[in-house]
């Protein structure tokens, strides 16, 4: 009885155990844990080389770019002028051997280009072969004792020139510059100090001749082709003017009835036509009569005045027309000459240089003429001329 109780016992313990113990638990699904999310670097594209500053090729002169345009009016104290660079030329040789350091600056702005010529000249030129009345009441033009004919150096004026290939046709230009037109010493019988041409058809030149005296707020706008002297046809050779419409300059010259056609009239050349309230008699100066003021003189006009009175030899006015393109205003004071002119970069002038790609590099050829109708100080070879990019 006692063996029936104890396995009895045992039987409710292990089963009391067994309920206590439970079920096996059901698994959990858990999820894989997220991947950490890593920074993938970003592909940076290749770094270009810095383009390179511009630099101005050595010897040129530079037009820089400016904001306001400077005023023409021969003093240059403009801020356009005080951010350019100069560029100076050295020009020597012609009459009395004239020598002497041309400082040039350029800007541009809108669509035009500007420059400023400065150089040392110890005498302002306008005495340029004036009328005097002689003690016998006629009139005389002063003149060079010693010219043949177009070759005065001594009651002139001055002057300078530049020259421009055009559309690059001159050949050589850029190493010979202005001595491939020169050509001294031929017909010298007739033009002692020789003539200015091109040496092949299609050659031309943009010739910009300032003169002192004669241009009224311009220079003269010129070119030069590959015409040879001919005294009846040509006597410029390969110099000539652009086209113009109206005004410029003329010789102060009386008329007279023309003998052949009493309806017409010719130029007396043995007196003065015109004087100007602007002049002052007993020196000559200015040297000119503006078109604009002159006062027509009649034989008892004449016959008033003093003995040894000056009249100017010339009447001028301001060029109208494509001869007339470039505008300029100049000084001189204590020894020296300041001129600042400009033109559009682009005329549509077949006789113009054009600076239509800013890109491109020109050339040209400095000249001064000291008192000197033809024999100038020249420069040896030719100056580069450039445009600087805009910032």
């Amino acid at each position: 009885m006692k063996k029936l109780m104890y396995v009895l016992s045992f039987v409710v313990i292990a089963s009391m155990a067994l309920a206590a113990c439970g079920a096996p638990a059901t698994p959990v699904a858990t999820e894989p844990p997220a991947p950490v999310a890593t920074e993938v670097p970003a592909t940076v594209a290749p770094t270009e080389p810095p383009m390179p500053a511009w630099e101005a090729p050595e010897g040129a002169l530079v037009a820089y770019p400016a904001d306001a345009a400077p005023v023409l009016d021969g003093v240059a104290d403009d801020a356009a002028w005080a951010n350019a660079q100069e560029t100076v030329i050295s020009v020597s040789g012609g009459f009395n051997d004239f020598a002497v350091d041309a400082s040039l600056k350029s800007v541009y702005s809108g669509d035009s280009v500007y420059f400023v010529l400065t150089y040392a000249d110890p005498t302002e030129s306008w005495f340029r072969s004036p009328w005097q009345k002689q003690e016998d009441g006629s009139w005389k033009q002063i003149k060079d004792p010693n010219d043949k004919g177009g070759d005065n150096n001594t009651v002139y004026e001055d002057k300078f020139a530049m020259i421009w290939p055009i559309n690059n046709s001159i050949a050589k230009f850029e190493t010979a510059g202005c001595f491939v037109a020169c050509h001294a010493g031929e017909n010298s019988d007739v033009k002692p100090y020789g003539n200015k041409y091109t040496s092949a058809e299609g050659e031309f030149g943009d010739i910009w001749h300032w003169k002192s005296v004669r241009n009224d707020g311009q220079i003269d706008d010129q070119y030069l082709d590959w015409t040879k002297f001919d005294a009846e046809k040509a006597k410029e050779a390969g110099r000539k003017s652009d086209a113009k419409e109206s005004g410029g300059y003329a010789d102060n010259f009386a008329s007279m009835p023309d003998p052949a056609d009493a309806t017409k009239t010719v130029p007396d050349k043995t007196k003065p036509g015109f004087t100007s309230p602007n002049i002052d008699m007993t020196t000559g100066a200015p040297g000119y009569i503006l078109a604009s003021e002159k006062v027509a003189l009649d034989q008892a006009a004449l016959d008033a005045l003093p003995v040894g009175s000056y009249i100017p030899g010339i009447v001028k006015s301001p060029i109208v027309g494509d001869r007339g393109e470039i505008s300029a205003a100049w000084n001189w004071e204590n020894g020296v000459w300041t001129i600042e002119f400009s033109r559009n970069l682009t005329t549509g002038s077949e006789t113009d240089v054009q600076f239509s790609d800013l890109t491109s590099m020109y050339y040209f050829g400095l000249a001064i003429f000291e008192n000197a109708q033809v024999r100038h100080a020249f420069q040896s070879g030719s100056t580069p001329f450039v445009f600087m990019p805009k910032p």
